[in-house]
């Protein structure tokens, strides 16, 4: 999706603004309704809205027509919807979003780990979408760039995962004038959300694994990487529940023995390695190929009847609700299908 940065007003040179003057002078009667057009355009261009994030009523010029976006929850849907990005951390950008990661004209803010955020100062822009990876950064975001306005909807820990992702979508919804977009986005989670609920049948038992480096990490229900919540939202049973699990984006440690005790009925898997930059690399091996090949998992019951679901390569770089409701649609799939 081709986006280009808005232009500077340039000054106009004296003389030319004298001439225009006397044009003006010498046609009274129209200047007066030129003049209101004028000013009502400007007020128009110069609105602003307040949108209630994680840190309280934030005022946003709208429409913003320079945007930075750091929140990986966030870039698919800005994609979709056509904002006009300017900086992004590009190395961790989603692989499917390719109209923010490909784009040559937005610049790369780097990686996480070590951004460049003078160009968030640079680029000066209306509004910076932050969160996810980013959100240890707000502080000096704020600093760099005191004059623009910074949102965060980061999923709040002590809040339902599902509740909180429709509230990331209609804070975008606002803040961009696409309310009815995020609706939709909305509309078509719940519907994916009951779909899902009412094929599972309680008496299966899941686990949740990830997968990186060609071992497997447990994911914890409730508490754990990306799947944890969808115990909650679907109210699935586990299979196994280890104590003092943690939310760590590796999961906890398990070993394949203990996946092959616990027995599951139905597996999901996350790839880490598939949403990173490891993906197409000699040194990637797929989730699908270590759940598969592992030997002491032939016998679990979950692999022998094939009742395992990958999530889509790029979501451990794209938690957004668009993520969720095609992991619900696609769950739901599986269960009415058993």
């Amino acid at each position: 999706m081709a986006r280009t940065n808005s232009g500077r007003v340039r000054n106009i040179v004296a003389a030319t603004a004298a001439s225009l003057s006397l044009v003006l002078a010498s046609c009274s009667t129209g200047s007066g309704a030129g003049n209101e057009a004028q000013s009502n355009a400007s007020q128009e261009s110069q609105s602003t809205i307040t949108v209630t994030d994680n840190h309280g009523d934030q005022k946003i010029n709208s429409p913003a027509e320079k945007v930075v976006a750091t929140d990986n929850r966030s870039f698919e849907i800005l994609d979709n919807w056509g904002v006009n990005v300017v900086v992004a951390p590009k190395p961790i950008v989603p692989f499917t979003v390719s109209g923010i990661k490909d784009n040559k004209d937005i610049q790369d803010l780097g990686s996480h780990r070590e951004p460049n955020l003078e160009l968030v100062a640079a680029a000066d822009p209306d509004l910076i979408v932050n969160g996810q990876r980013f959100a240890k950064y707000y502080e000096d975001m704020k600093k760099l760039a005191p004059s623009s306005a910074i949102v965060e909807f980061e999923p709040r820990k002590d809040q339902p995962l599902d509740a909180e992702l429709k509230r990331h979508a209609e804070g975008l919804g606002k803040a961009f004038g696409k309310e009815e977009d995020a609706k939709q986005l909305i509309a078509d989670f719940d519907k994916a959300l009951e779909r899902a609920k009412k094929a599972y049948d309680p008496n299966v038992k899941v686990m949740a694994l990830n997968s990186s480096g060609g071992t497997l990490g447990y994911i914890a229900p409730s508490v754990g990487r990306t799947f944890g919540p969808v115990f909650d939202m679907i109210g699935m049973k586990p299979a196994l529940e280890v104590a003092n699990s943690s939310d760590d984006h590796q999961g906890d440690e398990i070993s394949v023995e203990a996946i092959a005790k616990a027995n599951p009925d139905f597996i999901m898997v996350l790839d880490r390695d598939a949403g990173t930059s490891v993906r197409g690399t000699s040194e990637y091996r797929s989730a699908q190929s270590v759940v598969e090949e592992a030997a002491p998992l032939k016998n679990v019951k979950a692999v022998k009847e094939g009742k395992i679901y990958y999530a889509p390569e790029d979501t451990y770089t794209n938690e957004s609700i668009i993520t969720y409701t095609e992991i619900l649609n696609s769950l739901a799939d599986a269960f009415e299908q058993a």
